[in-house]
């Protein structure tokens, strides 16, 4: 979504009208001039993405002096447009900053928008899968990420599986939900918030093997997360600082009343399922700050523990400076 703020002058000019003297109303102050910024989404606008809308719609980014353009990826996503320089923020995942950061690409990660990690492994209930051990035989459809099978295989060892047994299919951003009612796939790595709430509402049984209930095996990460650049951070701070201030108030806004939140949404992108909008922000809203001290607040130990599995498993093939993929020193004090 964009929005396109436009200046307004007034002129004021004497003239004579009939011998009379005119007087001028009185000149409306011209509207500041805003900073431009761009945020580029992940995907599609969801309940991911709420705080952003609410921000622009109740006028947050204009209170902090921010003219901002919420768009969508298309030939690049939003780790290479940050880092380009072609968007000042985006949308991210823990995963990614931190490989960017083994590849040496600056990219920081400003703001947890979820406190935890809401994903997990989705197959048709008639499948009967009650643990990773169960993925053998399937076949799962994959994005063709670099942690995608790593997190599969370590699942799968934990619950006493082979990972050898299950069989990976690239099927790209496909809808993973149409993917398996079809049965083109047998398992898929969904956001319950979004697509598990779809599937209830189109009434397609899962099981769910939840990441949250295996963070023994493989530790809790944020995602997705608000990202820039070094460069962004060292040398416009107080515009990071003006932009996490609006986009923290329009967080809290969705936490405090996710049905108007979720109209907000809807009323930003009228192409979306009103009654999947309105059901994932029910139950997402809670979860944005979850127990944290605020909304977007991160901690060390998460970044720290998932790079640590990252490296034991293959995917980094060296350490990297965790402290540098994060910072919480821009996001507004808990009381604002």
């Amino acid at each position: 979504m964009k929005r396109n703020w436009i200046a307004v002058a007034w002129l004021t000019m004497g003239m004579a009208l009939a011998g009379c003297a005119y007087t001028p109303p009185a000149a409306t102050p011209a509207e500041p001039e805003r900073t431009p910024l761009t945020v580029m989404l992940d995907w599609v606008p969801n309940t991911n993405h709420t705080g952003l809308f609410v921000a622009a719609a109740k006028g947050y980014f204009a209170d902090a002096g921010l003219e901002v353009s919420i768009v969508q990826p298309g030939e690049v996503y939003a780790e290479q447009a940050v880092s380009g320089g072609a968007a000042d923020f985006g949308i991210s995942f823990q995963e990614q900053v931190t490989l960017a950061h083994a590849q040496d690409i600056p990219l920081v990660s400003i703001a947890a928008i979820l406190q935890h990690n809401t994903s997990g492994f989705a197959s048709l209930a008639e499948r009967n899968v009650q643990t990773p051990a169960d993925w053998e035989g399937l076949r799962y459809g994959s994005f063709a990420s670099p942690f995608e099978a790593p997190t599969l295989k370590v699942l799968m060892a934990c619950a006493g599986g082979d990972f050898d047994r299950l069989e990976v299919v690239d099927t790209g951003f496909t809808d993973p939900l149409s993917l398996l009612k079809e049965r083109k796939i047998d398992l898929a790595w969904i956001f319950y918030g979004w697509q598990g709430k779809q599937a209830e509402l189109q009434g397609i049984p899962l099981r769910i093997v939840m990441m949250e209930d295996w963070t023994s095996c493989v530790p809790d990460y944020y995602t997705p997360v608000l990202i820039t650049s070094q460069k962004t951070l060292q040398e416009r701070p107080e515009i990071v600082r003006s932009f996490l201030q609006a986009v923290s108030r329009g967080y809290q806004f969705a936490i405090d009343d996710p049905d108007s939140a979720a109209a907000i949404l809807l009323q930003a992108a009228p192409e979306l399922d009103p009654a999947l909008v309105r059901a994932s922000q029910a139950w997402l809203s809670p979860r944005y700050q979850a127990e944290a001290p605020r909304w977007g607040e991160q901690e060390l130990g998460v970044w720290q523990a998932y790079a640590d599995w990252m490296l034991q498993h293959g995917i980094l093939s060296q350490p990297i400076d965790v402290p540098s993929t994060f910072t919480n020193e821009f996001l507004p004090p808990a009381s604002e």
